[in-house]
């Protein structure tokens, strides 16, 4: 066994191997931030837009009011001022006075005017939640390059060691566990996103 692991072919392939694992842990990495940082930044967006529509929600309604407390007050002695006030419903209003005239301010009324806005954070949240995927897979591939730069590490050592030295074979065999490791953590434990 020791022959095996202080060959100088098995430690050249086992460098080979391992800086393409590193080296391929550490480019999905880098994607993974990106991805991250894509997400993240379309969340960002879309909260900031959906409380501008909430904003503009709120300044929506508050004219609403308006209009409507002013086509109430002249609906019966000046019904062609009412009238004007009543063309200059929005579209939830008018919805909401023509469905039940008595109660216009219900919930449908509210979450008809705070639609997009409530659109816009349900994106921003489904957005930060992959983010947050993105973050997590590129957390693991971390550990993976840690994990196969050790064993690299290893390995390159154990290739400067000669080649009757107790040190290179376990040095050797570290590496290995290293890559065995690397694997395992790659294969079972960095999730996918999607």
């Amino acid at each position: 066994m020791k022959k095996i692991f202080a060959n100088e072919i098995f430690l050249g392939t086992m460098i080979a191997v391992l800086s393409v694992f590193t080296a391929y842990a550490s480019y999905l990495g880098a994607m993974s931030d990106s991805e991250q940082n894509k997400f993240e930044i379309l969340g960002m967006q879309q909260l900031n837009d959906g409380n501008a529509e909430y904003l503009r929600a709120n300044q929506d309604i508050t004219q609403d009011y308006n209009y409507f407390d002013n086509w109430y007050l002249n609906v019966e002695e000046r019904p062609e001022i009412a009238e004007y006030y009543e063309l200059n419903f929005s579209e939830a209003l008018t919805a909401a006075f023509e469905s039940e005239p008595d109660v216009v301010w219900t919930d449908a009324y509210y979450e008809g005017m705070y639609a997009d806005a409530t659109a816009l954070w349900d994106e921003s949240d489904t957005n930060f939640e992959t983010a947050s995927q993105w973050d997590e897979r590129g957390d693991q591939l971390q550990l993976v390059m840690l994990i196969m730069a050790l064993g690299l590490a290893f390995v390159a050592w154990s290739s400067l060691l000669g080649a009757e030295s107790n040190m290179r074979t376990l040095f050797s065999v570290f590496g290995t566990i290293a890559l065995i490791a690397g694997i395992i953590v790659f294969v079972t434990m960095v999730p996918t996103v999607g």
